[in-house]
């Protein structure tokens, strides 16, 4: 977002990976023209504007163009201070952000080996996870139809016995010590994944991750009484009504909205001081496919926000250090922000000319159950 000072502009996020040719259409052609022109200092303001200007809103493609455009006002309101955004928040909770990381895998070997590796690095919070395109090494078979479409196929019930040796096998590996989380992605049903949360009961895990989906997000209240583990949620979000009574009635634990995808760092900034005063802590989704601009948004909100819990932060490749400069630094699992005004992240448009948009049909999506029909998360 450029402004007509010579030099002051901004960046924003507006990730919508699968979808994000509509995200560009929806800004060029109808953001653009609505707020070029207006005062870039009345954010409160041009979210309303951009949020209601359509009639009919919401939705991940609309909230991630506002987004963008928000997300970039922000960074400008901070250059316009020369204050990092944290400290146009209220100053700093803390010092520094806790991280948890990934140890991804095929096997459970594969997987207690980068958790080792991550804690011997200085990470107390790691989430173990199979990758389930893989498959899982102890199955007999593979069960699908004859004919089955393609996809990922996934047996629930072989995931969730496969998940809880996993955890089984990494506390006798590891003692009690580290912190572990492991995210459901909303993949099994209701009663099932009631089942998988008492079964990882005694593993204490840090929390347990997106277990619901927001149509079924009520079966949080019905768990809150039947299990002690903290429950996080929220990663397919994209309304306050979708978190607003999980929250108020203390359901969840940890609140996982993905900033782009409510609307930008406005309505997130809301959304965490609602979550305050039912002392529900923020654990901000955070996934590969979020710019460093959207991750480092979120940690300034994190720094300045009492019921901070954690900040999910992915393996990005060396590729995206060649395109994002000023992004924030991890040590011995913590997260510091610098301290340039705005979020202090720069973006090389020319390094990312070499990285450019590829059409493709989005395939990570496609999960299947046995019979061969499609899994909603």
């Amino acid at each position: 977002m450029e402004t007509d000072e010579p030099g002051l502009y901004g960046l924003g996020c507006a990730t919508f990976t699968q979808r994000c040719q509509a995200v560009k259409t929806l800004i060029d052609e109808h953001l653009k023209p609505l707020v070029v022109g207006r005062e870039a200092s009345e954010i409160q303001e041009l979210w309303n504007l951009m949020y209601q200007n359509a009639y009919w809103r919401n939705g991940p493609v609309i909230n991630n163009a506002v987004a963008g455009i928000d997300i970039a006002l922000w960074d400008i309101k901070g250059k316009m201070a020369s204050m990092p955004v944290y400290q146009l928040l209220g100053g700093k909770c803390r010092e520094a952000l806790t991280l948890y990381r990934y140890a991804n895998g095929g096997s459970r070997e594969e997987i207690l080996d980068k958790a080792q590796r991550l804690w011997e690095e200085g990470f107390h919070h790691i989430r173990l996870q199979y990758m389930p395109m893989n498959g899982y090494p102890q199955m007999q078979r593979e069960w699908k139809p004859d004919g089955a479409k393609d996809g990922f196929y996934q047996d629930p019930h072989a995931y969730m016995r496969e998940t809880v040796g996993l955890f089984e096998h990494a506390r006798e590996k590891m003692g009690f010590e580290p912190e572990f989380i492991h995210d459901v992605h909303e993949r099994i049903s209701i009663s099932d994944g009631i089942c998988l949360a008492k079964e990882l009961e005694p593993m204490k895990l840090y929390f347990l991750e997106d277990l619901f989906s927001p149509e079924q997000v009520q079966a949080y209240g019905e768990l809150k009484k039947m299990v002690s583990t903290p429950q996080a949620y929220g990663e397919l979000c994209t309304h306050p009504l979708e978190w607003r009574e999980a929250v108020a009635s203390r359901s969840i634990d940890y609140i996982r909205i993905h900033m782009s995808m409510v609307g930008g760092m406005t309505p997130t900034v809301k959304c965490a001081h609602f979550c305050e005063l039912y002392d529900v802590k923020t654990a901000w989704h955070g996934p590969t496919d979020m710019n460093p601009v959207g991750f480092t948004a979120q940690m300034h909100l994190g720094l300045a926000s009492p019921n901070f819990g954690i900040q999910e932060w992915p393996d990005y490749g060396e590729n995206i250090f060649k395109v994002f400069n000023g992004m924030p630094e991890m040590r011995e699992g913590y997260a510091y922000v610098n301290e340039r005004p705005g979020f202090g992240v720069e973006f090389d448009e020319k390094a990312a000319e070499k990285f450019p948009y590829r059409k493709e049909v989005i395939g990570w999506t496609q999960f299947r159950v046995t019979d061969g029909s499609l899994h909603r998360p």
